[in-house]
Order: C-alpha cells, then structure tokens, then sequence
C-alpha cells in the first residue's frame, strides 16, 4: 500500500537544498556550537547521517495500548522481534527499518554505523543499548520512514525505578529528532500514569508533531465513547497545560473487524485522516529539517549569549565558587538582563530548571567570551541563508503548456488507451463503484477488496495490482482509480501480464 512518488520531490530541487542545510550548519552554526559546549546543555552536535535520515514517526504510550499492533497494520507483516499481549511486551526501543534482507540488529553495533542517525544515542550507555536494536524489514512503507516502537510506559514508582536508563531523557532524543509522535491511548486505559505524565511532558517543544490516537475505539457503543473522549481530553489537558487542543484520532489500528460497527463511518474517515498524515511525511521531510535548523539556530544563538553572559559576571580572582553558585540560584534574573539586553525572545530562552542543573556541574571561569563575529553569523543564518533555502522549495508541479490543448492526454487516458478499455466497460465499472459505501468520494480499502476478490485472482496479483492503482496511498480509490483496477483485472484474467508500473491516475 505504499510506494514512493519520486515525482513529488524533484531530485534537482531536494538534494541542493539538503545540502545547503548540511552547509549551514557546518559553517556558521556547528563553530558556536562547539564553542559554547552546546551539546553539554542541549543535544549532541549533528552529522550528515542526522540529516540523511528517513522522516522518522515515534509510537509512545502506556502497555497494551496497541502500539505494536499499529505499526503490524502499518507494516502489513510481522517485524524481526515483534512481540504483542496483553500485559508488557515490547521491552525495548526498536527501529523498524527498510532492508531487502530481515535481520535484527543490537544497539551496540548499531550506534556505532556511520550511516545510521543513531550514533548520538552511545552517550546513554551500555544498559540502554543493551534494550535498543533495529528491525530491518523488506516492506514499502520504509522505503520511506522509520517507525520507533517503545517500551510500554508502566505504572508505579518500582517500574520506573527498574529500568536501567534515563527513559525519559532517551524519549525526548527520539522526540526531538521525530517527525512525527504518536501518543496512543486505549479507550479502556485512560489513566495518565506518573511516568507516562514525565512522557508528554518531555515532548514540549516538540507539539506540532505530536497526535493522539484513542486505539481500540470499536469496543465501546456510541454513548461510552463521547464519555471516553472527554474523559481523555480532561486527563491530557491536566498534563499539556496549554489552550491548545491536539489532533486526536479516534479508530481501531489493526487488521481485525469493527466489535461495535455504530460508529464505522467515523473510524474508516480517522484512519483515512491519519493514515495521510502518514503518507505526506515524507514530501514534508526537508521543509521540517529546515524548521528544525532555525530552531536550532536560535536556541544556539540564546546559549551562546547566555554562557557569554554569565563568564562576564564571574570576579577576576577571589570568590568565584560564590559567585557561580549566587548566579545559578537567581538564574531567572539573569535570563531577563540577557533578554533585555540582546531584545531576544523568551521563547527562545532553554527550560531554567534543566539549564540549572547542568550549570551546576560546570565551570563558569572555564566559558568563553562573547565572540561578536559568530553571533552575526547566526544572525546571518537567519536572515539571509535560511529565506535562501525557503525559496528553494518546489512550487505546485504543473502540467507542461501545450500549443494544442487537445494534443494534452490525462494518465487516466493514458492508463484506459494501454489497457484497451472500451467505453461500454468504463461505464459499467463507474456504475460499480458508485454502489460502493464510499468516503469523501473514495472506494476504502475494504470495499474495493470484496469487489476485486470475486475476479478469484491470487493475493499476489490483486496485491499488485492494488499497488499500481493507489498511487496516491491514501488506502482507498478514487473513481478513476478503481475503473484502473477493474481493467487490469479484466487484463490478467485473459492472462494479459500486468505492466510494472502506470501513469499517475
């Protein structure tokens, strides 16, 4: 159900601005970086495997919330190490990743890839790599994203105590580096346990990614799950604190039939709604690597003053011990000068409480002075090479303007002139399809496979054929789409071969 359209990322325009993003923050923002002991306070600092990388969608949610069987529906196939039940099954971090052949790799010998973004993940150590590892899966949907299946979060303070690693900080290195975050609720698991609270709010700063998904929404009758769904939202917005609603995606994300099918409709429409989501990830990955750049950029731009800042407040000789430990305890006051000083935006200002605490294990004697050269480079990067890039980013592809409009063939016309499709056959699939449930003028999934599945073809040529009609993945067929369908079909029950690929339709 999932096949790239690399007509949608035009190589001569992607690449060239990918590779201005590489140049930006190798030439003006990694300098500050390192200057200023960024990844002392912040992240690690960033390789080209980082900007490489696959668009990225990270599962997050308490046990037995159907995570693992999301990313099965997704997959349509069983990963290396797949584990689900009912009680905590997947015990570890998994990167499920594309690879022709299925194969398991353990943290250890993954982190220390080139080619793999994971390299930054060996600051945590042996007893996290120890449950981390990448299942490699020859399945199209990572052809083009990487799916991060995670542990359960438990309930209780001895779970939390047992794990062996900083969860929280690992959860929030995969959040920041995601495209996506999925926090998935059962609709008779609404509990916000202590952990899973220091989850979500772990992901600030990252909200525009994150959606919510309330799984297992068949299995309550109508009136439970308006009650279930603002039970949930009650529960969330406590954590979030914000006025901001999140987009929450009410369905049942496996392969299973609907228990209560009342609200059918409902849940064929989310899933078509995330599942898009889904699918625009990886037309939107260079623009979010641009996002993230700038933010980045600015958070630099305030580390590196507030660290400059702070070096200038230190005495030249005698009570420097008192001095810093003074500056950390009033560090709120100290934000504000540099806020004012340098008219910088609070926004752009780190978390106080974690800045403080890694303030508290440094040397302030030891910080540089402010370097004006680099702020202005930073300054430079915002204002003149970022908008650069901006410019960079394909416009809508539009159709070559012909001297003879009539000369101009649709793909559907295209598609219908190669498979030799009469009037007379159009006209009867059309009727066809128009005796289908459909949704937002589409044929689901469903639907079209009872239709298909009375040709009695094999699974692997309806399977195929499925393939080359929904280019647009979007799990259902339009019109046009579905009379494709229907003539290739025709085509291979007169065992004509089927074509390897089509025109878009």
């Amino acid at each position: 159900m999932w096949r790239k359209r690399k007509a949608d990322m035009p190589p001569e325009v992607y690449p060239s601005v990918l590779d201005g993003i590489k140049r930006i923050y190798a030439d003006k923002i990694r300098p500050i970086e390192a200057l200023y002991k960024f990844e002392d306070f912040h992240s690690p600092l960033l390789k080209d495997s980082d900007f490489d990388a696959k668009p990225s969608v990270v599962f997050l949610g308490q046990y037995s919330t159907g995570k693992t069987s999301f990313i099965r529906y997704l997959l349509e196939a069983d990963y290396p190490g797949q584990n689900i039940g009912p009680e905590p099954t997947t015990d570890r971090f998994v990167a499920v990743m594309h690879s022709r052949t299925e194969t398991i790799i353990p943290g250890n010998a993954l982190v220390v890839q080139a080619d793999m973004p994971f390299r930054a993940l060996s600051r945590f150590g042996n007893d996290f790599l120890t449950k981390f590892q990448a299942s490699m899966v020859n399945v199209p949907i990572l052809e083009d994203l990487t799916i991060i299946d995670t542990p359960g979060v438990l309930s209780g303070e001895k779970q939390r105590i047992g794990r062996q690693y900083d969860f929280i900080a690992v959860v929030e290195w995969f959040a920041q580096r995601a495209d996506m975050i999925i926090l998935t609720f059962d609709a008779h698991k609404l509990d916000i346990s202590d952990e899973f609270k220091r989850v979500i709010e772990a992901l600030k700063g990252n909200d525009d990614k994150v959606r919510v998904v309330l799984n297992k929404a068949d299995s309550v009758t109508s009136q439970q799950l308006m009650r279930v769904y603002g039970a949930m939202m009650w529960s969330l917005g406590k954590v979030l604190k914000t006025p901001e609603v999140m987009r929450v995606y009410i369905s049942s994300f496996w392969d299973r039939p609907y228990v209560n099918t009342e609200n059918a409709n409902l849940f064929n429409v989310e899933r078509e709604d995330l599942l898009r989501d889904l699918h625009q990830l990886p037309r939107q990955s260079t623009v979010r690597k641009v996002n993230e750049l700038v933010k980045r950029s600015r958070l630099a731009k305030v580390h590196a003053i507030i660290i400059a800042h702070l070096k200038s407040e230190m005495p030249s000789v005698f009570g420097k011990r008192s001095r810093q430990e003074e500056l950390i305890a009033n560090l709120n006051h100290e934000f504000n000068k540099v806020m004012q000083k340098y008219q910088l935006s609070p926004g752009d200002f780190p978390e106080i409480n974690k800045f403080k605490e890694r303030l508290a294990l440094s040397d302030f004697d030891r910080f540089p002075k402010l370097n004006p050269k680099l702020i202005e480079s930073m300054d430079e990067v915002l204002a003149a090479d970022i908008p650069k890039l901006v410019k960079m980013f394909p416009l809508e592809q539009m159709p070559p303007t012909q001297t003879n409009p009539f000369e101009f063939q649709s793909n559907f016309e295209k598609n219908a002139s190669i498979l030799e499709l009469s009037d007379a056959d159009k006209a009867q699939y059309i009727s066809v399809f128009h005796s289908l449930t459909l949704v937002n003028g589409r044929a689901p999934g469903l639907e079209v496979k009872r239709v298909l599945s009375e040709s009695h073809l094999s699974k692997e040529i309806l399977s195929k054929i499925w393939m080359l009609c929904d280019r647009g993945k979007h799990g259902a067929l339009s019109e046009e789409e579905f009379v494709i369908a229907m003539a290739l079909v025709n085509a291979a029950i007169a065992g004509k071969p089927l074509p390897d690929s089509l025109s878009s339709v």
